[in-house]
């Protein structure tokens, strides 16, 4: 169970948090998720969601949110030890896990690929 679980530690919470990616974020664009990358200390990785009105009302933003952090949930190995940012694009609340799923592990890789030390 604790390795499936998504402790406060790991998300980010504070608006000061998520703004610190308007200036020097790498992006990394998908067809349904803009991905933002800024490196951290190595503690571990960071996550926050961004879900607009833009994508829709609140059922489906929370939706989509759930699916997200479900996905980090089980895939936490894939994830740099860095702050990252999923930002929700219009057409996100069409995908289903398995499909959110393989679209983001595709962009992981290419993170990794890029941004390999």
């Amino acid at each position: 169970m604790s390795g499936s679980a998504f402790p406060k530690a790991e998300r980010l919470r504070r608006r000061p948090e998520f703004t610190q990616f308007n200036s020097g974020a790498h992006k990394l664009h998908t067809p349904h998720f803009l991905l933002l990358l800024r490196d951290t200390a190595p503690a571990g990785p960071r996550i926050g969601f961004t879900v607009s009105k833009k994508v829709g009302n609140a059922v489906v933003r929370n939706s989509i949110k759930r699916r997200l952090r479900e996905y980090y949930r089980q895939n936490k190995q894939l994830f740099p030890l860095a702050d990252i940012n999923i930002v929700a694009k219009k057409g996100a609340e069409v995908l289903d896990f398995h499909h959110l799923s393989s679209e983001l592990a595709a962009a992981f890789g290419r993170l990794r690929n890029r941004y390999a030390k």
